[in-house]
């Protein structure tokens, strides 16, 4: 529907049951496979709509019962998603509690003079899980609970990781999860500024040119000693600074350091280094304009008051450091910014460091940053976990500085919520030893016929599929080696049949018989197995992927050498036969394979590039997605 027929439909969602029900039927077809209503994030006129639901009580009687299950899963997901959409809390929006039970009561300083939030990540890699609670608490706090901005930055001070690929990503990436900063700028905009902040800060004789080569400073901070050059003139100081700008052999041996204290019970505070010079790398956006860039410590709180930001939100990681961040904002008189940390997301066997990331990408462990094993938003975006999902579990983990590791079950039981309701359901067999069966009896057909089915069991407006009835079928080898003779099974979307003249052998089950009892009981046989018709169509050939952890520990700890717990094993694969439906799959649907699971596909039939496809050919190819029930194996 188009934005002028849901307004339209907005205004008559007030009455009674009988004039709003087919209203409500209209929302329910548009949901079918949709996260909102419109676009990737919610807008006033979805505000509208659920507000108008949320008053009416007939309304929202029948959406509780589920008697609409699209409507019904996404009045749920924007009630669970968006606390700040609730009548009852509009108020007071940061005091707001999702279902899961997370505080946003953070008693934010002067939020009445207004509140821009910012998210900060390196353009070194791809985000991953990490990155997503961050900006998307930023999000939250900066437009939903104070009505105020979020910028992006993207903090490019250290050219030797970052990429112009990895920039493009990330604002790709957010664009995903439904979030629209008010502005994209990067910390490369304010190099000369930066330059012209320690200028000041050396001028002020709160910092000092050192060449102390890196191992004896690391020992003389761990230590508390002072470096043998902390005492420096400003002038000599100025000078060499100007040599660094210029990456004179002097300058390039040295590092400016920020003169807090050398001895501070808080390491972070030891002098921390604020500017290097890098000659070996080229900047993606500046070229070879500078020779020395800002450190992240320097640079963070630097531009951060600078930009105008009201509210720095990061993760617990930082805590130490905020001393030193305040240091920096006193010293220079800079506009004050204030401050809240909340706890990481760490999940079980899993490390979120970029760095650690990389080197799995660049050792070619994994197909790339958007590989299904990895813990990037394309990662798992590509394994299956929808938008809606992922947006509702971090909203439910909240601002809270507890740090938890979490097992994946949650997360993944999420997703299944969003997508159960909604996706088509196929079949699939293995293609290794399908057992051929004859169909015999009184009931069974005698030539192919083709009936149409629903796609989904519980929600018609998923739509049909055909479905191919024939006298001679095939099943998985697994099942027929379980048969024992004349035992009742069930034939899923057929009915009942008795096993006849199946061999007893050790060997592969190539053929035996089903004699059809469609008046038999399905609720009374151990057995329901999934099958295809062996006539009327052409199977369509199909890759099923399943994926394993990337590592064999539960927690890595500082010390740990991540490699050698990397798990040998972590993925596999089957080729699998599977029903005609399928063939009209593309990329990124979702769909459930009975008695199987659910799963992406990862390439369509005719997704393939001419010559792409091999000696195997044009290929269905499909990645499992867990459902919590065994984390994200």
């Amino acid at each position: 529907m188009k934005h002028e027929e849901l307004d339209a439909i907005s205004a008559k969602l007030a009455g009674d049951f009988r004039t709003i029900e087919p209203f409500l039927r209209d929302l329910d077809k548009h949901l079918t496979l949709r996260s909102y209503l419109e676009g990737y994030a919610l807008g006033d006129l979805e505000t509208k709509i659920w507000q108008t639901l949320r008053a009416n009580k007939v309304a929202i009687g029948f959406i509780r019962k589920n008697g609409l299950p699209n409507l019904t899963r996404w009045f749920t997901f924007i009630e669970q998603s968006h606390p700040e959409i609730q009548e009852a809390t509009k108020a007071d929006a940061a005091a707001k509690a999702t279902k899961g039970g997370a505080n946003y009561n953070l008693a934010l300083q002067d939020t009445d003079k207004g509140v821009v939030t910012r998210f900060l990540p390196e353009p070194s890699g791809y985000l991953h899980i990490g990155h997503a609670k961050a900006a998307l608490l930023s999000d939250y706090f900066g437009h939903v609970a104070y009505k105020g901005q979020m910028r992006l930055r993207l903090d490019d001070t250290n050219p030797a990781k970052e990429k112009e690929e990895f920039q493009d990503a990330i604002v790709e990436d957010l664009a995903l999860m439904g979030i629209k900063p008010d502005s994209l700028t990067y910390t490369s905009d304010y190099f000369d500024y930066l330059y012209d902040m320690c200028k000041k800060l050396i001028s002020m004789g709160q910092a000092y040119a050192d060449d102390t080569d890196q191992e004896t400073m690391r020992s003389q901070r761990m230590d508390g000693i002072p470096s043998k050059h902390r005492d420096r003139t400003v002038e000599e100081t100025l000078r060499i600074f100007e040599e660094m700008k210029v990456a004179s052999p002097e300058g390039i041996a040295h590092c400016i350091r920020a003169k807090i204290s050398f001895d501070n019970p808080n390491k972070a505070m030891r002098d921390p280094v604020i500017y290097r010079c890098n000659i070996e790398n080229i900047h993606h956006r500046t070229g070879n304009k500078w020779k020395m860039y800002p450190m992240y410590d320097f640079a963070c709180p630097v531009v951060d008051s600078y930009e105008g930001v009201t509210h720095a939100l990061r993760s617990t990681e930082y805590t130490d450091r905020n001393p030193q961040y305040q240091w920096f904002i006193d010293t220079l008189q800079l506009r004050q910014v204030h401050m809240w940390d909340f706890s990481r997301i760490n999940f079980v066997k899993t490390f979120l460091s970029k760095r650690k990331l990389a080197k799995l990408v660049d050792a070619g462990k994994v197909w790339g940053w958007d590989d299904p094993r990895m813990p990037t938003i394309r990662g798992i975006r590509r394994r299956g976990m929808t938008i809606e999902a992922l947006r509702d579990f971090i909203i439910k983990q909240g601002p809270s500085r507890n740090v938890v590791n979490m097992d994946w079950t949650t997360f993944w039981a999420n997703n299944k919520k969003v997508i159960d309701p909604v996706v088509p359901r196929f079949t699939a067999l293995l293609s290794k030893d399908l057992a051929n069966v004859a169909v015999t009896g009184s009931e069974a057909p005698s030539a192919v016929a083709v009936e149409e089915r629903p796609k989904h069991p519980k929600n018609a407006s998923v739509g049909m599929k055909k479905v191919v009835f024939s006298p001679t079928l095939y099943i998985d080898q697994a099942d027929a080696k379980s048969f024992k003779a004349d035992e009742e099974i069930t034939l899923m979307g057929w009915g009942n049949a008795f096993v006849r003249d199946i061999s007893t052998s050790d060997g592969p089950i190539t053929n035996f018989k089903l004699e059809l009892n469609l008046k038999g009981d399905f609720k009374t046989t151990e057995k329901k197995i999934t099958w295809l018709s062996a006539e009327g169509f052409k199977l369509v050939p199909a890759e099923l992927w399943e994926f394993d952890y990337l590592i064999t520990k539960d927690k890595l700890e500082e010390d740990d050498n991540f490699e050698d717990f990397l798990n040998p094993n972590t993925a596999s694969m089957e080729d699998a036969v599977c029903d005609a439906g399928v063939g009209e799959l593309k990329k990124d649907d979702i769909i459930q394979l009975e008695r199987r699971g659910f799963y992406r596909v990862d390439k369509g039939m005719n997704d393939w590039a001419e010559g792409e496809a091999g000696l195997k050919g044009p290929r269905v190819v499909l990645f499992s997605i867990p459902t919590g029930k065994t984390g994200p194996k």
